[in-house]
């Protein structure tokens, strides 16, 4: 399995800022996790091949890309961009994105092929297959309602924690996952912002070790992710110096490969 951090930031030569602004993984350029620079940043063999979308919630940093990306290939598509998403996302996304003021209503649409959108519905605990996957979505401690995923490959597995707070039950289930390679877990806001950090539902990097001591298993890389741009020095700063094993701060646009 193979994952790439898309970036959404550049600097002036081109190369991906260390700061980013939005989040999209993608798996095996085939399977992308949340959309935010989806469209801006995917390579010509990933927007060929995605068409499937599972988003962890609708927060625009998670979702920015993801009307230009049905877009594009919307003449083109010979099946439906499949958005995998909660019932409550999906009623998010119908109001408040492609609701024909924001963007239009795709899944509405149809070109020569037949439908461009097309809504797939999980729940929490209820793991599902989309491409050569198997997802397993389960609910954090952010606001709106929020997932993390294990996927997995058949062969490996790797735990995403999307955007959250304190939260349990991802940390149980990693914990026992017997194939996983990799975790990739947030850490917005530096230590100073903790208040902010818990009304927006956030870790800091002493959150994120009190969260590391739930998951009970050694030499697996945890990936940091999701820092917000305006501190990311002070995060990666603070991260380091807390000296945790195992944390690395990914970087936007390697590949990772399990």
């Amino acid at each position: 399995m193979k994952i790439q951090s898309l970036p959404s930031t550049f600097e002036a030569d081109g190369t991906a800022a260390k700061r980013q602004h939005s989040s999209c993984l993608v798996i095996d350029d085939r399977v992308a996790i949340d959309a935010g620079c989806l469209a801006y940043a995917c390579s010509d063999l990933q927007r060929s091949q995605i068409r499937d979308v599972v988003i962890s919630h609708v927060h625009l940093d998670h979702i920015a890309g993801l009307p230009p990306f049905i877009d594009d290939l919307y003449s083109t598509l010979t099946e439906p961009v499949r958005i995998h998403a909660s019932s409550e996302m999906i009623a998010a996304l119908e109001e408040h994105v492609f609701n024909w003021t924001i963007y239009p209503r795709f899944s509405e649409l149809t070109n020569k092929y037949g439908p461009v959108m097309a809504y797939v519905p999980f729940e929490n605990g209820v793991g599902f297959d989309t491409a050569h996957l198997s997802i397993m979505p389960i609910a954090v401690n952010h606001i709106p309602e929020s997932m993390g995923f294990i996927v997995s490959d058949g062969t490996v597995s790797i735990g995403i924690t999307g955007d959250t707070a304190q939260t349990d039950d991802v940390w149980a289930k990693l914990s026992v996952e017997d194939s996983l390679a990799a975790v990739f877990v947030e850490c917005a806001f530096p230590d100073e912002l903790v208040d902010l950090a818990g009304v927006s539902h956030h870790l800091t990097p002493s959150g994120l070790a009190r969260e590391l001591t739930k998951f009970k298993r050694r030499g697996v890389p945890i990936y940091v992710v999701n820092i917000k741009p305006m501190f990311h020095e002070q995060v990666v700063s603070e991260l380091n110096a807390l000296g945790i094993d195992d944390v690395i701060v990914a970087e936007p646009r390697r590949i990772y490969q399990f």
